[in-house]
């Protein structure tokens, strides 16, 4: 059988990059972000609001190597970022007061990765 991998460019330059900053400033963060998201798309990530709700608390900066999905309600405000947000999960994260950005991001705010909780 053929090995398949990714296609979407986005993902292979994220890929690329957390693996480069990770081994360059010895962040280990940003190589296991990378592994996680070069699983099969099927194996990926997805987390509902409820559950950062449940497992969260005021002022965590939460990293998820897939998607977010609007199920449920967050109470308190957190930084989440993610590979993707549905609609409705962006839109609560917002308005919880919290800040919903892409792991680029993440990565250009805290360099070092420090107090971030990885949640799948």
């Amino acid at each position: 059988m053929k090995k398949l991998s990714k296609t979407n460019p986005r993902l292979i330059k994220l890929v690329e990059d957390l693996r480069n900053k990770g081994y360059k400033d010895s962040v280990n963060l940003w190589i296991e972000i990378s592994k996680r998201l070069c699983r099969p798309t099927r194996k990926m990530s997805e987390l509902n609001l409820w559950k950062l709700d449940m497992y969260t608390k005021e002022g965590d900066i939460v990293i998820v190597p897939g998607k977010i999905l609007g199920d449920g309600n967050l109470g308190h405000k957190i930084t989440v970022s993610a590979l993707k947000f549905s609609k409705k999960a962006y839109n609560d994260i917002l308005k919880a007061g919290g800040d919903a950005i892409t792991i680029e991001e993440l990565m250009e705010r805290n360099p070092q990765g420090k107090n971030v909780i990885i949640m799948e």
